[in-house]
This record gives structure tokens, C-alpha cells and sequence, in this order.
């Protein structure tokens, strides 16, 4: 293999476009560097409810929206009751807030009975297939236990089959929380805003005994301690296919 201290990089594809690779800090730690693209990159969110993509993935969007223009951003929520949905597009306004195309949207199917609708959640995912060919798609995990969660998840697969999938986290009672194997590094201004933003628009939600600042803050401590992060703080994804 020749020097192993050497500096080195691999090479994998994003919807046909390369993405790279470089050494980061040792062979077991490599770091994902998309290049430019003119016509800029899509990206879409979804969520089964009103708050998860703020929670799975809100800083990786804030550090995206900054870093990458023009940026196109297409964020779907699958759940929300009137005052939630109200919520949900506050929030999203507000993570969205430094982009011109943004599509945000919240749709009606019934909280906690998605397994119960899934051949009209599917046809929804297809309806979002016919209009968007993202390049990087934000979904729930595949072994999340919250039902809802679940069947996102597998729509998700289903439908897009030839795109990056990153599969976020949302720390919850049941104890659900994996070994991810995809960080994503902020700084700590990230992690404000993120948490900021949260709390202030989900005002239904902070009767919840997790529902808070130390929650959520230290989650993204311990996945910065697990990627060496040297801002301290990670959101951490399982990357289940990517080809080499």
C-alpha cells in the first residue's frame, strides 16, 4: 500500500457527479468534500412530523445553506395538526431563511397511523419523485422505533434508488439511539441557532421532558467526541450505500 501517513483521497459519485474524499486525522476517518456545481445542488428533507428534520438534521442544513449556493432545498413534513403545521413552516421558514428556492410543505396524513396509510403516504412519495431528482435526500432511520418514523424511512428507499441517503437520529424515550457511521461537524454557532430556532417556534412541545436545550446539545457533544471533531459538535447518520 505504500505510506500509510501519505496524504490520499478517494473518489465516489453523488446522482453521477464525484464527490471526494480526503484523509482526516487517520485512516478510519474520511472526509467528505462535494465539489463545485454550477447549477447548484438539491436537497430534500423529509419528515414524518413537524419537528423531526430540525431535530435529525437542522444543523447540517444551517452549515449547507451557508456553505453551498445556490442551494435548492425542498423540505417535506408527512404530520402536523393546525398549530403544529403552523410550526413546522415557522421553523422552516426560519432554517431556510439565507435561500431563495425553498419549497417547504406539510401534509395531513394521521399522526401515529402511518403503517395504516401507506399506500397513501407512497403515492405522496411519488408525487415528490415526479417533481425533484435531489442530489442528497435527509431521511428518519431505518431502525427507528417510532411507527411513523419507520415507514418514512422505507418510502424513502423505495422510492429514490439512485441517490446519496443520509439517515438522521432523534433521541426519544424508547432509547432508539444506534452507531452511526456519516458526522457532519458544526461549530458552535451552529449548534445556537439550531437549538434556538427550535425551541422557539415548537412551543407545543416543551411540556416534554426531553424537549430541551441540554438534550439536544449534548447529543451533538457526544457525536463530536465520536468523529474528533474539533468544534466539538457533530450530527451524526447512518450512510447505508455508498459506491466506491
Amino acid at each position: 500500500m505504500g505510506d500509510l501517513e501519505a496524504e490520499w483521497e478517494v473518489t465516489v459519485r453523488l446522482k453521477h457527479r464525484p464527490l471526494h474524499f480526503e484523509k482526516y486525522n487517520d485512516l478510519s476517518m474520511l472526509r467528505l468534500l462535494l465539489p463545485n456545481k454550477r447549477s447548484g445542488y438539491q436537497i430534500l428533507c423529509v419528515g414524518a412530523h413537524s419537528d423531526d428534520i430540525e431535530i435529525g438534521c437542522g444543523g447540517a442544513i444551517l452549515k449547507m445553506v451557508s456553505e453551498y449556493k445556490p442551494l435548492t432545498i425542498h423540505w417535506i413534513v408527512f404530520s402536523a395538526e393546525p398549530e403544529r403545521k403552523r410550526e413546522a413552516l415557522k421553523s422552516a421558514r426560519l432554517f431556510l431563511k439565507e435561500i431563495a428556492n425553498k419549497n417547504p410543505s406539510v401534509k395531513d396524513f394521521r399522526t401515529s397511523f402511518f403503517p395504516y396509510q401507506y399506500a397513501q403516504i407512497k403515492e405522496a412519495f411519488e408525487l415528490i419523485k415526479s417533481k425533484t431528482s435531489p442530489d442528497l435526500i435527509f431521511t428518519h432511520c431505518r431502525h427507528d422505533l417510532h411507527q411513523d418514523h419507520r415507514v418514512i424511512n422505507e418510502l424513502t428507499w423505495n422510492t429514490f434508488r439512485d441517490h446519496l441517503i443520509l439517515e438522521y437520529e432523534i433521541p426519544k424515550y424508547d432509547g432508539d439511539l444506534g452507531n452511526p457511521n456519516f458526522y457532519i461537524h458544526l461549530d458552535e454557532s451552529l449548534c445556537v441557532r439550531k437549538i434556538r430556532y427550535i425551541l422557539q417556534c415548537f412551543k407545543t412541545q416543551r411540556t416534554k421532558h426531553w424537549f430541551t436545550e441540554d438534550t439536544f446539545r449534548a447529543l451533538l457533544r457526544l457525536r463530536g467526541i465520536e468523529s474528533g471533531a474539533s468544534a466539538k459538535y457533530a450530527e451524526a447518520f447512518y450512510a447505508r450505500k455508498i459506491a466506491f
